[in-house]
């Protein structure tokens, strides 16, 4: 285990990484551009895109876990995790601890990579909506991957309302940011029972997903405009995987803390 000064050390460090994160996401102001392209949207196009979100999600959760942990090696994860906590319980140096988060950072980059090809590839082509099962599961197989890093799972219904909430809050802005920030924070430092159920939460997911990417899945349908649609997938994936990077930081440092 953490020795308590690094583990203060740890905790300090990864507060002000979400401060600076909420403060950015407190400034971030919606573009010129963005606000031209929200007068040629089709009035429907939001609610087609939220309910195929939640499709997205059900079908991902109850047949795709199968499907996408083919795409990675679930139990070296598993290993690499009890090497690393059994090398930090050894000495707490710079490198064991870090060997936490690097091994999450090498699976978010290749997912963005992934997501990129894919999202720009389709975009050429003006597909948009039919996409949204494939990003959902990237976004899922990224946020698994993290969440193997540290050491928690994701296959109970109490870790895929958990998930749910990172999504939602992930592109939450202003006050409903700051409060849905801190739901997460209070479960995590009190380590209670989830109390989002998942249905709502699948609808609260879906719902702040789609109103964050409705301009560039509404460029994405366009060819050759779709290219920058579909790159553009890359940018709210990193948005989401970075705050689940800091939400699945927080709760293990929270267990090796035993704070």
């Amino acid at each position: 285990m953490f020795t308590r000064d690094h583990w203060l050390r740890e905790w300090k460090a990864l507060e002000k990484r979400e401060s600076r994160y909420l403060r950015k996401r407190q400034e971030e102001k919606t573009s010129v551009i963005r606000q031209k392209l929200s007068e040629k949207i089709p009035d429907k196009l939001e609610q087609t895109l939220e309910r195929a979100f939640q499709k997205a999600f059900v079908l991902v959760f109850e047949k795709g876990k199968g499907v996408i942990e083919k795409t990675y090696n679930k139990e070296k994860y598993q290993r690499t995790y009890q090497v690393n906590e059994y090398a930090a319980s050894l000495g707490t140096t710079r490198r064991t601890v870090k060997a936490f988060s690097r091994q999450a950072g090498a699976g978010r980059a290749k997912n963005l990579l992934i997501s990129g090809v894919e999202g720009a590839g389709l975009g050429l082509l003006g597909i948009g909506l039919p996409d949204i099962p494939i990003f959902t599961g990237v976004l899922l197989k990224s946020i698994y991957e993290t969440a193997l890093s540290y050491g928690f799972s994701y296959e109970t219904e109490e870790e895929q309302c958990f998930i749910l909430k990172l999504i939602e809050t992930a592109f939450l802005r202003g006050e409903a940011l700051i409060r849905a920030n801190g739901e997460l924070n209070r479960w995590i430092d009190d380590r209670g029972e989830i109390f989002w159920e998942k249905q709502p939460q699948i609808e609260r997911a879906s719902a702040s997903l789609s109103e964050a990417m409705l301009y560039m899945k509404f460029l994405q349908g366009i060819p050759i405009a779709g290219a920058v649609g579909g790159m553009a997938d890359t940018f709210y994936l990193k948005q989401v995987t970075d705050y689940a990077e800091l939400k699945y930081k927080r709760r293990f440092l929270k267990k090796q803390g035993k704070m």
